[in-house]
């Protein structure tokens, strides 16, 4: 195995796709503990075994609209990229590294 480099081009990208990872990971978590207690809220857990109720499904529009939200970020970090818009995110990095490089290049221009 090589020695990391933490200057290196493949190193940015990995720890970019391993943060987003991690942000996918760390969202399914909180959805999960959030909608627990919502859910066990409503149904009446917390009041005691007598007012157990099944919830309305207004108690359930929460999880599912977030659950929708959740399953795009999914998409997109497990990269269920459509070719639109990874074309898209192509011209904005190249966008963004000409706008840094004319940028640099004022910036040296003005220095002499």
């Amino acid at each position: 195995m090589e020695p990391l480099d933490k200057n290196s081009e493949k190193y940015a990208k990995a720890k970019k796709r391993v943060d987003e990872i991690k942000g996918f990971y760390t969202h399914f978590t909180i959805y999960l503990l959030v909608n627990a207690f919502l859910l066990a809220s409503a149904s009446g857990i917390f009041g005691g075994l007598d007012s157990l109720h099944f919830p309305m499904w207004a108690h359930f529009t929460t999880p599912f609209f977030w659950g929708i939200g959740l399953a795009f970020h999914g998409l997109y970090v497990f990269q269920f990229k459509s070719s639109t818009f990874r074309k898209w995110e192509e011209r904005k990095i190249k966008e963004f590294m000409d706008k840094d490089r004319e940028d640099l290049d004022k910036y040296d221009n003005n220095k002499f």
